[in-house]
């Protein structure tokens, strides 16, 4: 746990000194111990001062050693006082996580083209106060082959963050409701990219019953230029979840979408995600491995005036994750 904090501590401090609409695709949108009460937890922010230098080495060590003890610590605190589901295939979870994550999508689309996009938006998951989380994600990288055939990078979802607003774990009535606002940059190549500036305010909430839980998200992707072209749309996530023999997480997901304007205006898509996800499975201590893989198809009608809805006709997902 500690190295791997030390890794992601250089990324994230940094790029964060410098939310679930994939990166050039908002056309397409979409255990440890609980505490003994019901958690309602103020913020703590990790310790970023680490002390005076006193120009020891050992000191210094010691000081490092201290702030990552200290962010193992307050990471434990926010899972602890949070449900302990899985992460969904499509769906963002309202819970807060500390992980790696790539998404890999094969998708089918109407005109006879596919589309494969490499990592899909996904990147680092970091929780930095015991309410907080900071996503801070990789442009995905698209290949389009058959018709209009392309290959490049799509635009970049930067940026996530997350505010958990109420939580209880399984012993004190499992369920949790967070907010999140995303941003996604027009950094795509001409092929792929929306050539706009997206803000995603969102609202997520779930629910447990023994092995059983449902998690949603409802999402207004808020395109800040050609909006007469993208549209503003709602796009709401659900997902039925199951958690069976320690390892297995089978769920179902229905993802639906509907454009109050742009060049989709009126028009909706849903499409149906049933998957299975493997996890957590232990590699070292606070360390677990997770893999999953679904398929998601649309049952709305097919209309390609004046543009293609929905957006994709079927979608082969593959997720893999290292959870710290």
């Amino acid at each position: 746990m500690k190295s791997v904090a030390k890794y992601v501590a250089t990324i994230g401090l940094g790029l964060f000194a410098s939310g679930n609409a994939r990166a050039g695709d908002l056309l397409q949108l979409g255990n440890s111990q609980p505490p003994s009460s019901p958690a309602v937890v103020l913020p703590e922010a990790i310790p970023f001062h680490l002390g005076a230098n006193s120009g020891s080495d050992d000191h210094t060590n010691s000081e490092v050693q201290s702030f990552f003890d200290r962010w193992a610590e307050i990471a434990h605190e926010a899972k602890a006082s949070q449900p302990d589901w899985m992460t969904p295939l499509a769906t963002v979870t309202p819970r807060l996580e500390q992980e790696f994550r790539s998404d890999q999508f094969f998708e089918h689309l109407g005109n006879g083209a596919d589309l494969n996009v490499y990592d899909g938006g996904k990147g680092v998951e970091l929780i930095p106060t015991t309410t907080n989380e900071i996503l801070i994600n990789l442009p995905p990288y698209d290949e389009r082959t058959g018709v209009n055939q392309a290959r490049g990078w799509g635009d970049w979802p930067a940026l996530t963050i997350k505010q958990r607003l109420i939580s209880a774990n399984k012993n004190n009535g499992d369920y949790i409701v967070t907010a999140f606002l995303g941003v996604q940059a027009p950094t795509g190549e001409v092929p792929f990219t929306n050539d706009a500036w997206v803000v995603t305010p969102t609202l997520a909430a779930g629910k447990g019953w023994g092995d059983f839980d449902i998690q949603a998200t409802v999402g207004v992707p808020i395109p800040l230029e050609h909006e007469n072209t993208i549209g503003t749309s709602v796009v709401t996530n659900v997902a039925f979840q199951y958690h069976w023999a320690k390892y297995f997480w089978p769920e179902f997901e229905v993802n639906y979408t509907h454009w109050a304007d742009g060049e989709r205006s009126g028009k909706d898509q849903v499409f149906l995600t049933p998957g299975l996800i493997l996890g957590r499975f232990n590699l070292a201590k606070d360390v677990n491995f997770i893999v999953g893989a679904g398929y998601q198809f649309a049952v709305t009608p097919e209309t390609k005036v004046p543009v293609l809805t929905p957006t994709y006709d079927s979608n082969w997902i593959l997720t893999t994750r290292l959870s710290f």
